[in-house]
C-alpha cells in the first residue's frame, strides 16, 4: 500500500480527525505496541493499517487476526503454528500468524474476546518475543510489532477480572482513540462522496451527487454503527436511486416500511429556516470542494478550472471549510 492509497482510506478534515491522524503518524515512528480503542465500525483496522504502512515495517506483512473467532483449543496453533507430526493429521508444517507477520505487524482485533488461556499464551510471547511452535524442539525469536484493538471497556473488564492486567500493560504502551462518526459530522459529506465513488466504480455506474436535503439528514444522524453504517446507508441509496441526485431514505436500521424523504419537509422545531438552509449549503459546499480536490489530486489550479472559478476564490473557499489540498496530493 502506498502513501497515496493510505490517504484514500483515511478520509476526513475535521479537527478531531486531524488530531487523531497526528497522533497516529507519531506512533508509527515507534515500534511499541499500540492499543486502538473506539466504537464498532469507526475504522480501527484502517487506523492499524495506517500505523503499519507509515512505519519502517511498511514493506513487510500486515497480518490481521480476529480474536473473537479464535477457538480456545486452537489458540496456540493459530498464534504459533505447528511442525509436521505435532499431532494427529499434522502432515506438514503450518506457520502461525506470528511467523506470517515476521518483520511486519500483527493486528489483534477484538482483543477483549480472548479467553483466559489465550491471554496467557499471548502474554508469554509478549514478555520476550519468543514462541515455540507445537512440536518444535526449541523456541523461535520473532520480530513482530503488535497492534491490538477493542470496542469494549477494558477498565471494566479489568475490574471484573475477565482481562488480565499484566496483558493490558503489555498491549497498552501507546493508546490511540479513534473518534466516533457523531464526533466529526463535518466529515460526512466527504465520506459519503467516497462511498458513492467507490460504489460507482465497483458496479460500473455513473457517479451522481447527494441531494442537499439528504446530505443535511445524514449530518444530523447519531450513526451508532459509525462509518460502517453510513457506508451501508449511502451505498443502498445510490444503487436504488433513479434520479440525477441520490436521495437517502430517511430511516434507521430496524425501521419498518422505509419511506423516501419528502420534497417539502416539516419545519424543524430547533432550527430557523435560514439556519437550516445555510447548514445544507455549507454541507454541499464542503462535499463538492472535497470532491474537486480528489479529482484534481490536490491541484488547486486544476480544481478551479473544473469548477469554473478563479483560483483565488476557490482557495478562499477551501480555507473557509478547513480543507487542506496537501491531504489529497499523490505521493511523488
Amino acid at each position: 500500500m502506498t502513501v497515496a492509497a493510505l490517504e484514500h482510506c483515511l478520509i476526513g478534515t475535521s479537527a478531531v480527525f486531524r488530531t487523531m491522524l497526528q497522533t497516529l503518524e507519531k506512533m508509527a515512528t515507534f515500534d511499541a505496541p499500540v492499543l486502538i480503542t473506539g466504537e464498532t465500525g469507526c475504522g480501527k483496522e484502517v487506523a492499524a493499517r495506517a500505523i503499519h504502512y507509515l512505519s519502517p515495517r511498511r514493506d513487510r506483512p500486515f497480518v490481521p487476526l480476529n480474536c473473537g473467532a479464535l477457538p480456545d483449543h486452537l489458540v496456540e496453533n493459530e498464534l504459533f503454528g505447528h511442525r509436521r507430526g505435532a499431532y494427529t493429521d499434522a502432515r506438514e508444517h503450518h506457520p502461525g500468524v506470528i511467523a506470517q507477520a515476521e518483520g511486519g505487524t500483527l493486528f489483534l482485533d477484538e482483543i477483549d474476546a480472548l479467553s483466559a488461556k489465550a491471554q496467557v499464551a499471548l502474554l508469554r510471547f509478549l514478555q520476550d518475543g519468543s514462541y515455540r511452535p507445537l512440536g518444535a524442539a526449541s523456541p523461535t525469536q520473532a520480530n513482530v510489532r503488535i497492534l491490538a484493538a477493542t470496542h469494549a471497556n477494558l477498565a471494566l473488564a479489568l475490574e471484573k477480572g475477565s482481562f488480565r492486567a499484566d496483558l493490558h500493560y503489555r498491549l497498552n504502551v501507546l493508546e490511540l482513540r479513534v473518534p466516533a462518526l457523531r464526533q466529526r459530522p463535518e466529515d460526512i459529506p466527504l465520506l459519503a462522496s467516497h462511498v458513492i465513488r467507490e460504489t460507482a466504480g465497483r458496479y460500473g455506474l455513473q457517479e451522481k451527487p447527494l441531494h442537499p436535503q439528504s446530505l443535511d439528514w445524514l449530518m444530523r444522524q447519531p450513526w451508532p454503527g459509525n462509518i460502517r453504517e453510513l457506508e451501508n446507508c449511502v451505498q443502498r441509496a445510490f444503487l436504488l436511486s433513479d434520479g440525477a441526485l441520490v436521495m437517502v431514505r430517511e430511516t434507521r436500521l430496524g425501521d419498518d416500511a422505509p419511506q423516501p424523504p419528502r420534497a417539502s419537509p416539516e419545519p424543524s422545531t430547533s432550527l430557523h429556516f435560514n439556519t437550516a438552509r445555510q447548514q445544507a449549503l455549507l454541507a454541499f459546499e464542503h462535499a463538492h470542494l472535497s470532491h474537486l480536490m480528489q479529482l484534481s489530486a490536490g491541484n488547486v489550479t486544476q480544481a478551479a478550472r473544473l469548477a469554473g472559478k478563479e483560483r483565488r476564490s476557490l482557495g478562499k473557499l477551501l480555507k473557509a471549510h478547513g480543507i487542506e489540498p496537501a491531504r489529497f496530493r499523490m505521493a511523488q
